[in-house]
């Protein structure tokens, strides 16, 4: 890496050609920064003074000793599209475009020195290839470069040719902090450490930069654009953000991860073991694609071919709105995207993805997700640690091709190390009376028990979906207040404890106000004037409904509904 200050002549060395990444991002400035960039090249103009115009980063790119030196623009496009049109524009304005060509076009045969992405580089290289000044409208929607041309050709004034602005000053004052990137150099961490308060590269655009070349245009449309930027709905698809674990990510990054992760465990390629942690790393991702495909001799080719087939296989199953919508009693897919985007479960995508691809048997595979759902769910009750979740969803069951609930089960029973082992139906029984969980937790519990008990024919409402409903304490914490005293301090602090129990714990579609929160168990079913209760709210909540019949809610009654909860569990999540 080299770094320095760097003037326009250093950068737009005339033996060279720039490169705008093909398929980056477009162009996107507009009036507000034009007006100010104007405003600053008359102030350079007249004082004469050096001024500093940002960062440009610039990436060597590999090329023959016969061919001309090509690099990549990572950082600082914008600027450079925006310089490149003003001085066209002022020089087509002073007559004098021979000074443009001297300076932005190559020596030898006057081509272009920035070469522009595809969504700019037509109307780019019709403004700079002008030999007059034409009137030119803007023929596309938000064609930044044909409306950047004309608010330069419409606020570019006389007063500014005779003497505000001048070519030559702007030439000679205009300073960038250059840094040349040698080609094995990793862009994205020079880059989110120069530009870490701007928008950061994501893993999507990098690799479409790297799989496809400027002239590959009918395979970037049917490995790319079909797959992920067909129209508004698919992109708004492809960039949803969720959380995963501390960090919001989007699904095609999400996708991204998952398929390099299903990769890596093929049998045949023999991944080394460092190299698959290197590889399972989520803030590297763009260079462990590199890599990989490098350091094990992978076509590229082949892999657009096989991240077609993943990627359509994803967009077809992973569904987020499942938490918004009613979820279906049937074991399949919907039950597993509600566990994981409902419950922030999202080291199960790449298996599950895995499970998509390889079990062709409809029956086959629903009896799988029915099986992770039990594992899951049972593991979650008696608070079973999820740090391992990782290891086994992304590397052990796909490197072991689990595709079968028998195989599942076998696996677990033959490891040493038990820490992902499946709890017994006696420890479910301890977790519904005993474990204390994270709300989400509780209500995920229940929710999923809800909805496959929920006999919809004796229902008049429908179920909805997961983040429609809140978590309420039948019992409140704040029970000494309208529930009576306790003789001692023994029973005060089983009943502080058993409040929080799941047997204690129900989902109702909206949060019941404050002061029926708290209030005795008459009113709180029942609410008060106008505010409403739980059996408002209950909506036929069939884990709920049947309690709120009861005169009297206390520890037992807690006791005996986690009893009607576990065998309704043990039924639902049977092995």
């Amino acid at each position: 890496m080299e770094a320095g200050k760097r003037t326009i002549r250093d950068i737009f060395n005339r033996g060279r050609n720039l490169e705008i990444p093909f398929f980056q991002r477009a162009y996107v400035w507009s009036d507000e920064q034009w007006q100010r960039f104007l405003e600053d090249m008359r102030m350079v103009s007249l004082t004469k003074k050096p001024y500093f115009l940002g960062s440009v980063i610039l990436k060597q790119q590999e090329t023959t000793s016969n061919k001309d030196s090509i690099l990549t623009v990572i950082d600082g496009q914008q600027r450079l599209t925006t310089l490149n049109i003003f001085l066209k524009v002022l020089c087509l304005k002073g007559n004098h475009d021979s000074d443009f060509t001297e300076t932005f076009k190559k020596q030898r045969d006057k081509s272009i020195i920035l070469l522009h992405n595809h969504n700019d580089e037509a109307s780019f290289n019709k403004v700079v290839n002008l030999e007059e000044l034409q009137d030119i409208n803007d023929t596309k929607q938000n064609d930044n470069i044909i409306d950047a041309y004309n608010f330069f050709k419409d606020n570019i004034t006389e007063e500014d040719l005779a003497g505000n602005l001048d070519f030559f000053d702007i030439l000679d004052n205009i300073l960038f902090v250059g840094i040349d990137l040698s080609y094995n150099e990793d862009e994205q961490q020079i880059f989110d450490t120069i530009n870490s308060l701007g928008v950061r590269l994501t893993t999507a655009e990098l690799l479409k930069n790297y799989f496809f070349k400027r002239d590959e245009i009918q395979k970037y449309n049917e490995y790319w654009k079909d797959i992920f930027e067909s129209d508004d709905e698919t992109k708004s698809y492809w960039d949803r953000e969720v959380t995963t674990g501390r960090l919001k990510r989007t699904f095609i990054d999400i996708f991204f991860y998952s398929y390099l992760q299903i990769k890596i465990q093929e049998s045949k390629l023999k991944v080394k073991a460092e190299d698959k942690i290197d590889f399972s790393k989520v803030d590297n991702l763009f260079e462990s694609y590199k890599r990989f495909i490098r350091d094990y001799g992978l076509s590229r080719d082949d892999i657009l071919e096989e991240i077609k087939v993943y990627a359509q296989l994803f967009r077809q199953n992973f569904n987020y709105d499942i938490v918004n919508n009613e979820l279906t009693n049937e074991s399949g897919i919907e039950r597993i995207n509600a566990i994981i985007f409902g419950l922030d479960t999202s080291t199960l995508i790449p298996y599950t993805l895995y499970v998509l691809k390889n079990v062709d048997n409809e029956v086959k595979r629903n009896d799988l997700f029915a099986f992770i759902e039990s594992y899951i769910m049972r593991r979650m009750v008696i608070k079973a640690t999820t740090k391992n979740y990782n290891q086994l969803f992304t590397e052990s069951l796909i490197s072991n091709n689990i595709l079968s609930k028998e195989q599942f089960i076998q696996y677990l029973e033959t490891k040493i190390n038990k820490v992902n082992y499946l709890p017994s139906d006696l420890e479910l029984k301890q977790g519904f009376h005993n474990s204390v969980l994270v709300n989400k937790q509780s209500k995920g519990i229940i929710y999923l028990l809800e909805s496959k008990i929920r006999d919809k024919s004796k229902q008049a409402t429908q179920l909805l979906g997961i983040n429609k409903y809140s978590l309420e304490h039948l019992m409140p914490k704040k029970w000494q207040n309208k529930w009576g005293d306790l003789p001692t301090k023994e029973e005060q602090n089983k009943r502080d404890f058993k409040l929080k129990t799941l047997g204690n714990l129900a989902i109702i579609t909206q949060s019941l106000n404050t002061s029926i929160r708290d209030a005795d168990w008459i009113t709180k079913k029942e609410g008060s004037k106008n505010k409403a209760g739980l059996k408002h709210y209950s909506g036929g909540i069939e884990t709920l409904s049947p309690y709120l019949q009861l005169d009297i809610w206390d520890e037992v009654e807690i006791e005996k509904r986690a009893e009607d909860m576990l065998d309704k569990a043990l039924e639902v999540w049977r092995v």
